[in-house]
């Protein structure tokens, strides 16, 4: 069990790391989107490039911060029933939504994306709009981050099943809140 475990705290560094630059990301693109619209407004210019770097810098916050959400168990289920149950079988629920829901899910859309990515990088594939950016790089964003989630829930799965085997779990962070709305 410690070379998965080993596995796993790899792969929760690589998506803890790429959090944080979505987070900055975050910034950069308010920073981009307020600086392209005061140029077009007060200077009545604007660049297709700038809206596109906006477009691309979401695209990644949304791709790699998926794995990071997940990694820190904030992303959404349907709790009617999740609350109810006991720690354990909480547990038992995230490894089975894992096996049978996430994993099979993000297999099958990192292998669709591939060629959707292929095609346009093999073209050189750029922007139709003046001045618009290579479409391949952005289009290799959706394979990376389905494949990052897909490892990020082997990786919650590795430490569920560490933790149901009397193994302590330093980075297992299965609390869940309920959401207040």
């Amino acid at each position: 069990m410690r070379p998965l475990l080993a596995f796993s705290t790899i792969v929760d560094t690589i998506n803890e790391r790429l959090g944080n630059i979505c987070d900055w990301l975050v910034l950069l693109a308010c920073i981009v989107s307020g600086g392209n619209a005061m140029v077009r407004y007060a200077y009545d210019q604007s660049s297709n490039a700038w809206l596109e770097v906006q477009w691309y810098m979401f695209a990644v916050m949304v791709m790699f911060g998926a794995s990071y959400t997940l990694k820190r168990n904030e992303h959404v289920r349907v709790d009617l029933f999740y609350m109810t149950l006991s720690r354990r079988g909480q547990l038992w629920v995230d490894i089975l939504g894992t096996l049978f829901f996430l994993l099979p899910t993000c297999a099958i859309l990192a292998w669709l994306s591939w060629p959707f990515f292929m095609q346009s990088f093999v073209v050189y594939e750029h922007s139709s709009n003046a001045g618009g950016l290579l479409r391949w790089p952005i289009k290799l964003v959706l394979p990376v981050g389905f494949t990052l989630v897909a490892l990020q829930g082997l990786s919650e799965l590795i430490k569920r099943v560490a933790f149901l085997n009397g193994i302590p779990v330093e980075s297992l962070e299965a609390h869940y809140e309920r959401p207040t709305q």
